[in-house]
């Protein structure tokens, strides 16, 4: 029981599964891979991941977690307000929620399909669908408030 204290447990971004990961396979060099879908396992980060909007139907809507889509732009202040927040949120709820950035100057059909007229704007999605969303700069607890009620 001991050897299974020691071991890593990482939730996968992807599907959700949670992966014991042995202290000795990581001393090795060995890259963690979930054992239900392959996906490479992130083991101190885990980094938003970029949509477009040719990817955004595959990434997004066909997610088996919820997601938290920032809709951004460079030039947007209070974007960049909010950007540390959702990076934060990515790490601390990996496998629970994937967290995805849009950048809407260079991917304009995606926040047009969904009727954003002002930034920053986060979606939640659960099951393919939009089932939330948050205009504005926010706190962190305000999100993850919202984001609570989808898990």
């Amino acid at each position: 029981m001991t050897a299974s204290a020691e071991s890593q447990l990482i939730r996968c971004p992807s599907c959700g599964t949670t992966n014991r990961v042995p202290p000795e396979k990581l001393q090795q060099g060995l890259e963690p891979v979930c054992g239900r879908c392959k996906t490479l396992l992130r083991l101190s980060t885990n980094p938003p991941i970029t949509v477009t909007d040719a990817t955004f139907s595959a990434e997004v809507e066909g997610s088996p977690l919820p997601v938290l889509v920032d809709l951004w732009a460079a030039w947007c202040g209070p974007c960049r307000m909010v950007a540390p927040i959702v990076d934060q949120l990515s790490a601390e709820l990996s496998g629970k929620v994937r967290v995805a950035k849009l950048n809407i100057d260079e991917n304009p059909a995606t926040p047009s399909r969904f009727g954003v007229r002002s930034i920053p704007t986060l979606l939640i999605f659960k099951d393919g669908r939009e089932v939330d969303r948050i205009v504005g700069a926010v706190s962190k607890p305000a999100i993850v408030s919202k984001l609570k009620q989808y898990l």
